[in-house]
């Protein structure tokens, strides 16, 4: 109880503004809770390149053509 006392005191402004504020981060924990399920499901991946591309995938950020080239979408 004491070290999460001095947590929150230490943190103090920052909880204050977080409280205060409009604004979210919600969307983007959204966005690193994905990224992390999919580094956890292709832990054998072979290339960084490889993981990236599966992201961008799972985001649709990219479009798989049939030819298995990957085309970035604008």
């Amino acid at each position: 109880m004491h070290q999460t006392l001095l947590t929150f005191k230490h943190n103090y402004t920052g909880v204050l503004n977080g409280i205060s504020s409009s604004y979210s981060n919600g969307c983007l924990e959204g966005v690193n809770r994905k990224i992390k399920q999919i580094e956890r499901t292709v832990y054998s991946y072979s290339s960084f390149s490889h993981l990236l591309i599966r992201i961008r995938l799972e985001e649709n950020i990219i479009k798989e053509k049939e030819s298995n080239n990957y085309s970035l979408v604008a």
